[in-house]
């Protein structure tokens, strides 16, 4: 199936080059473009992309604000933020808010491509050089008291909880199913699981979940 997108940047160029990128890889197209975060919102009710590459710092309504109303929509299209600045203050926001993954804007055409594959797919992305502003504001989670009894943790079993603790960690399915001995489609159900009893939108909010309810810290 071809991977339906909406590029969302207030810069034309940055629009247009993504666009000419895209849309010369196989399995993608390029649905539409908008050039801030109120007019994304509107095109993703309209033409109900697959994966939404949304810059971050853009007038009138920013990528943060417009990701929050994407997913309150519950829509299906999965964020991918982009942004020039590998430490933007807005990177933990942005996956607080709902978006399934990260890349900076010199991302090369390849890893582009690849990165709204994997996300369309429902796997979580992270630029390296992000991860590590990512683990900073866990160090930070991991100082502060810990939850008695966050919410949600209580109804998992404890194979579902060892299975979101190796998602934190960065493991794939089919990782995470040689690690545990078991059939990679064992893995993809307790993941299902894992997200309807937590009431989590993907695997990236699994991961953050974990490392904000201390069942993971940074090490």
């Amino acid at each position: 199936m071809t991977i339906k997108v909406l590029i969302v940047d207030d810069q034309m160029m940055v629009r247009e080059g993504f666009s000419v990128l895209l849309n010369a890889m196989d399995g993608i197209e390029v649905v539409g473009e908008a050039v801030d975060g109120r007019e994304a919102i509107a095109q993703v009710a309209a033409l109900r992309p697959d994966v939404v590459l949304m810059d971050i710092r853009m007038p009138q309504m920013n990528g943060l604000e417009a990701t929050r109303e994407i997913v309150a929509a519950d829509t299906d299209a999965k964020v991918l933020v982009l942004t020039t600045f590998d430490l933007d203050e807005y990177v933990y926001q942005a996956l607080r808010a709902g978006a399934s993954g990260f890349l900076l804007k010199d991302a090369s055409a390849r890893q582009l491509a690849d990165g709204v594959r994997v996300v369309a797919a429902g796997e979580a992305l992270l630029a390296p050089s992000v991860t590590k502003r990512l683990i900073a504001e866990f160090s930070k989670i991991a100082e502060s008291p810990k939850l008695a009894d966050p919410a949600g943790v209580g109804e998992l079993t404890d194979r579902e909880k060892e299975v979101l603790v190796l998602i934190a960690q960065g493991l794939s399915n089919g990782e995470i199913a040689s690690r545990l001995i078991v059939a990679e489609s064992t893995i993809k159900t307790h993941v299902s699981r894992i997200l309807v009893k937590l009431g989590l939108r993907d695997r990236t909010q699994a991961a953050v979940f974990a490392y904000e309810t201390r069942l993971v810290t940074p090490a």
